[in-house]
């Protein structure tokens, strides 16, 4: 009978053991992190710390001057002073073939450079019209002359002064497509805007 009491405590003892082992697990201690400025330099208060912090960021108030800040303006209102400004703000008109009447877009694109011109009042401006390929010599450039009268009336009619807008046609002696097709005739007859040296 003892020898059973005495195996019963043993296994007793075996178990709580056994159950014991399998909850806990074996951690290893890390040693604390230190922060390196703790080890180069003594602990400062947290006052301190915050002084130091915030003195570098101390900005100092500076006066905008609006007059300091350019105001943009869109690209085709911009005030022009140099003429070659002027010359690639300006768009150039197309015309159908033998004709020197003004359709609804090229009417439109005059309206635009009116608005160009208007903002430049001291520039003058040389419209040279031109014509595509077809028809005599004597023809495109009496042609190419009422196609530049043509947009300078129109101009007139908008507002700019007759003063500032000479004519001049160039026939068809400077295409700018030198090709001998429809794409090419289209693209050459046109009034283009140049800047006047007079």
């Amino acid at each position: 009978m003892k020898r059973k009491v005495l195996a019963l405590v043993v296994l007793g003892f075996v178990a709580i053991g056994v159950s014991g082992c399998a909850k806990h697990e074996m951690v290893k201690a890390e040693p604390p992190i230190v922060p390196l400025e703790a080890v180069a330099k003594p602990p400062v208060k947290a006052e301190a710390t915050l002084t130091q912090v915030a003195a570098p960021l101390k900005i100092q108030p500076t006066q905008i001057n609006d007059e300091s800040l350019p105001t943009p303006l869109p690209a085709q209102l911009e005030p022009i002073s140099q003429a070659g400004e002027l010359k690639v703000s300006l768009q150039e008109i197309y015309f159908d073939f033998d004709s020197s009447s003004l359709s609804k877009d090229a009417r439109e694109t005059l309206v635009k450079n009116a608005d160009i011109l208007k903002k430049a009042p001291d520039i003058k401006i040389q419209i040279a019209g031109h014509c595509d390929e077809r028809g005599s010599d004597e023809y495109n450039l009496a042609l190419g002359e009422k196609r530049a009268k043509a947009a300078r009336n129109y101009l007139t009619e908008l507002g700019i002064p007759t003063d500032r807008l000479s004519v001049i046609s160039y026939g068809e002696e400077r295409p700018v497509d030198p090709g001998h097709n429809t794409t090419a005739w289209a693209a050459n007859r046109h009034d283009e805007f140049v800047v006047s040296e007079k």
